[in-house]
C-alpha cells in the first residue's frame, strides 16, 4: 500500500479535525451529522467505552455529553493518506463534562479515520482516544 500525504491532503483532514472538535464544542448536531461517517464509531479517552454515532448525537443534543473546551495542537499531528482512507494521529487538551455532570480535564492522543465517499468527501469514520497522564513522557510531548 503506498503511503503519502500532500500538503493539500494534510490541510484537508486537519480541517476536517479542527471542523469535528469545533463541532462537539457546539454541541452542533448538524455539522457532525456531515462530518460523521454512517457507521461512525469512537472509543472515549475516559474509560474506554465504544459508542457508535446515533448515540454520539443524542448525548450531545440532550446535554448529557458536554465540550466546554478542546484545544488541539495541528502542529504536531501526523498525518497520512492511503487511497481513499485518511489517518490523523494528534494531541488534545480538553475538558468535558461526564453524564453525571461532573467535569473532566485531560490530555490525549487521538486517531482518527477518514474515509472519502465520492462528493461527500471525507467522513470520520472512526476515533479512538487515549488520555496522557500526567508525568509521564509522553505528556511532556
Amino acid at each position: 500500500m503506498n503511503v503519502t500525504t500532500t500538503p493539500e491532503d494534510r490541510a484537508s483532514l486537519l480541517g476536517h479535525d479542527r471542523r469535528f472538535f469545533d463541532a462537539l464544542v457546539a454541541a452542533d448536531t448538524a455539522c457532525l451529522a456531515e462530518i460523521l461517517a454512517a457507521d461512525f464509531l469512537l472509543v472515549a479517552v475516559d474509560g474506554g467505552a465504544v459508542v457508535g454515532r446515533t448515540d454520539l448525537l443524542g448525548v450531545l443534543t440532550d446535554g448529557t455529553l458536554q465540550f466546554p473546551e478542546i484545544h488541539s495542537f495541528p502542529d504536531e499531528a501526523v498525518v497520512r493518506r492511503a487511497g481513499n482512507t485518511g489517518i490523523v494521529v494528534g494531541r488534545t487538551a480538553m475538558t468535558f463534562t461526564g453524564n453525571d455532570g461532573t467535569a473532566f480535564t485531560a490530555g490525549s492522543r487521538y486517531t482518527h479515520v477518514f474515509v472519502r465517499e465520492g462528493e461527500a468527501g471525507w467522513r470520520l469514520l472512526s476515533a479512538q482516544g487515549t488520555e496522557i497522564r500526567p508525568g509521564t513522557e509522553a505528556a511532556r510531548s
